[in-house]
């Protein structure tokens, strides 16, 4: 992200996924790559949390609940809010349910 770029509001469960061999999306983990100089934190709206980025800093977070795996968990909407001074790099990976790779393989996703 530079100077003035965000993500809006979201959240990483995509329930069209269900019917999918991979299942949908139950966690999340984003790591920043590097120190943003200002702006740039992940906010989660339903939590009222803001973590900053700070290079080899790892977040993880649910996007289901535990006894329900195929409802969202409404608390982990979340944004990336607006580099203001800077850049921001990072890295994030979604853990499916289920095996992701072979049916992505196969054009089966």
């Amino acid at each position: 992200y530079e100077e003035t770029e965000f993500y809006g509001n979201h959240h990483d469960y995509i329930g069209h996924h269900q019917e999918r061999a991979q299942g949908v999306r139950i966690m999340t983990v984003f790591v920043y790559l590097n120190d943003v100089e200002e702006g740039g934190g992940t906010h989660f709206h339903n939590l009222n949390i803001t973590v900053l980025p700070k290079r080899g800093r790892a977040l993880l977070w649910p996007s289901v609940k535990d006894k329900k795996p195929n409802s969202k968990d409404s608390r982990t909407h979340h944004e990336a809010l607006p580099v203001i001074k800077g850049i921001k790099y990072a890295a994030n990976a979604w853990i499916h349910q289920r095996d992701f790779k072979t049916p992505y393989a196969q054009k089966c996703t």
